[in-house]
């Protein structure tokens, strides 16, 4: 086996370690790098003898810790995060436009939640576990902190 080979496999393998650490979940890719650098030591040795097996052995040590190093390093994980931020809030009730009482109508059916229009605004609603199909009359029966419950209002 040519040194070019041997190299190569070291390189693949790291490859797959890092891409195991990084991107791919599960261990198969890691284990699988690791195997194909084990082998690629294992044929340093076998072929070129023990000085050059062990100049493979410690190279790659140093490799894979460098590589590990800039993996692992906080500004690599920078680079990869997602950095937008979320800016929308919760179903935000103003208690003195909805009360309890007051109709409205589903938007959407109510599988147990859903949207509605109440005093003419857009509301997420939640039911007690039954469903409301679209364009139906709805009553307020509870409000709980960010969560209106509303029931079917039959005339």
């Amino acid at each position: 086996m040519s040194i070019f080979l041997i190299i190569l496999l070291i390189i693949i393998g790291l490859s797959l370690i890092v891409l195991e650490i990084i991107v791919i979940p599960g261990a198969i890719a890691g284990i699988i790098g690791a195997l194909i650098i084990v082998f690629a030591i294992w044929e340093s040795f076998d072929v070129y003898g023990s000085t050059y097996g062990y100049i493979t052995l410690f190279s790659t040590l140093f490799l894979t810790a460098i590589a590990l190093y800039f993996t692992l390093k906080s500004k690599t994980w920078k680079k990869l995060m997602l950095n937008s931020k979320i800016e929308s809030k919760v179903n935000v009730i103003e208690h003195e436009l909805v009360k309890v009482g007051d109709y409205g109508i589903t938007i959407s059916r109510l599988a147990p939640a859903g949207k509605a229009m109440i005093n003419g605004e857009f509301y997420e609603v939640h039911t007690n576990s039954e469903f409301i199909d679209q364009n139906q009359d709805i009553i307020i029966i509870k409000i709980d902190h960010n969560k209106i419950i509303v029931k079917q209002f039959k005339h």
